[in-house]
């Protein structure tokens, strides 16, 4: 398909619910990406229970793994872990993204920023990147941690999950914009009656590291000869 990336995008993810959300939106905004999926369901859990650097060895050799396997570069889909796999990414050969970047990006934008989560150890994170991407801009961040439905994420009720984390964001004010920490949780700005814009971040995640692969192919052709914009 004319304009279509070229290319295989490795991702690493927490949970296998993940992989259905990616391969759709790949086809619906980047028909011709090849997507390699890594799941590790054990690097969230242990996350949770020791802190996101206790698994930076692990994150380390599954981001090896992705590039061994032919990934042109990897998207880290879980927002707990992903400054360690950015962390990781040094000597590694192939780009490292994290999927919550471009949206906390759009976030720090924002004077009066709610950041909602359904894990606790999502939060932290989540704020760290958005102060990074305000570069040193005064804005406000606030917290809302949606107790008690994770259960139900990692039980398989998508619905009961999805409309609970709706109603908590529904009941959030004096906001400019709430962020949805997980990719687990996007699906639920669209049950949402708020005015307020809700942020997700697997849509503009994949955007971002789609062109990244774009770009690459668009240097290197084929044969391994350097271009750019199709002249050597």
């Amino acid at each position: 398909m004319p304009g279509a990336p070229a290319g295989t995008l490795g991702l690493l993810h927490t949970s296998p619910a993940h992989v259905p959300v990616f391969d759709a939106l790949r086809d619906a905004d980047h028909p011709g990406l090849g997507l390699r999926h890594l799941v590790r369901e054990d690097l969230l859990a242990r996350a949770r229970a020791e802190g996101p650097k206790a698994v930076a060895p692990a994150v380390a050799a599954a981001l090896a793994q992705a590039a061994d396997e032919g990934a042109s570069a990897v998207l880290c889909t879980c927002s707990t872990i992903g400054a360690v796999a950015e962390a990781c990414a040094a000597g590694l050969g192939v780009p490292v993204l994290r999927v919550d970047r471009p949206m906390a990006a759009t976030a720090a934008a924002a004077d009066r920023i709610v950041v909602v989560a359904t894990v606790h150890s999502t939060l932290e994170p989540t704020l760290a990147l958005i102060r990074e991407e305000a570069a040193g801009r005064g804005v406000e961040l606030r917290t809302l941690l949606v107790e008690g439905v994770w259960e139900l994420f990692a039980a398989g009720d998508r619905d009961g999950y999805l409309d609970a984390v709706a109603a908590a964001v529904d009941g959030v004010r004096e906001a400019d914009v709430i962020v949805l920490a997980q990719g687990s949780m996007a699906e639920a700005a669209a049950r949402t009656t708020t005015a307020l814009p809700v942020l997700s971040s697997p849509r503009s995640g994949l955007r971002a590291a789609a062109g990244v692969i774009t770009s690459a192919s668009r240097r290197v052709d084929p044969a391994g000869v350097g271009t750019r914009n199709g002249r050597q």
